[in-house]
């Protein structure tokens, strides 16, 4: 049976990076990562990760004023931050890029009708100072079996 939800915790910005990287081993290009939690809850943090694992040796860090910041490595990254696009029917053409690189996009919320049908969605929960619960949930078969790789 495929477990559709985990929750690790996160004491650390080095536990965060960390548990990134472990769903970043589990990236092929083509997949998308959607991120969800409050201003500071260590969604960037948790993208670093992810380009760690791709072998990405720039530094990642929030596209909030450019949307969208393009990284390359093993796969190339796709940082999306669509917190600007609220209230916007902006299109930025997610489609053409979905099958050349792993997509991770920030404040999903704001881009939902564009969004693809299978995801993995990754929700931050700020506890404390540095404690943060991250719990992934997979949309679509892939996505589930991605979920249960992560482990706990």
């Amino acid at each position: 049976m495929l477990y559709n939800l985990r929750v690790m915790v996160s004491k650390s910005k080095r536990e965060t990076e960390l548990i990134g990287a472990k769903l970043g081993g589990l990236l092929k290009a083509g997949d998308t990562v959607i991120l969800k939690g409050d201003l500071a809850s260590g969604k960037t943090t948790f993208t670093k990760g992810i380009g760690k694992a791709l072998f990405i040796d720039e530094v990642i860090n929030s596209p909030t004023f450019n949307i969208l910041k393009i990284y390359e490595g093993f796969h190339t990254l796709y940082h999306i931050d669509a917190y600007r696009l609220e209230n916007n029917d902006y299109d930025l053409g997610l489609s053409e890029y979905i099958d050349e690189g792993v997509m991770v996009i920030e404040w999903p919320e704001y881009y939902e009708k564009y969004l693809p049908k299978e995801y993995i969605e990754v929700n931050f929960e700020y506890i404390d100072e540095n404690t943060r619960n991250i719990s992934f949930i997979g949309h679509g078969d892939r996505y589930k079996k991605m979920v249960e790789d992560l482990g706990c």
